[in-house]
């Protein structure tokens, strides 16, 4: 095994997709995302997973059930399993950040253009890593 290695600032400054999935392990998921100005993930409650966010670049909102953050480069949240959460991108330029699941969430790999293709396809991690 290898394990991953690159400059996450890098990568996710330079990912146009809504979700692509870096790298997967049996515990713990990477995954670069950008939201467009005015667009969202889309409220949402993991009931088995923990979820982190990494901001990199642009302005956005963070909601964790009634708490509400503002977030820019270099803030960080962390959501507990079991509460609603969602993203949005507040300012006028893209907001690009990271996520770590705990454990993962998609498939391994997984490509999501826009938040529309992300609705259509209803994926969820089968079990299998990167490597």
């Amino acid at each position: 095994m290898h394990g991953f290695h690159a400059n996450i600032e890098d990568l996710t400054k330079a990912n146009d997709h809504f979700r692509q999935v870096l790298y997967t392990g049996h515990k713990l998921q990477l995954v670069v995302m950008t939201l467009q100005p005015g667009e969202e993930i889309g409220a949402e409650v993991h009931k088995d997973r923990d979820q982190f966010f990494r901001f990199e670049k642009g302005r956005g909102e963070v909601t964790v059930d009634e708490t509400v953050y503002q977030v820019e480069k270099e803030d960080a949240v962390i959501v507990p399993q079991g509460a609603r959460h969602n993203v949005r991108c507040t300012g006028d330029k893209p907001l690009r950040f990271y996520t770590l699941y705990g454990p993962p969430e998609h498939i391994d790999g997984t490509v999501h253009a826009t938040p529309a293709d992300a609705k259509a396809n209803k994926e969820h991690f089968d079990g299998k890593t990167s490597e």
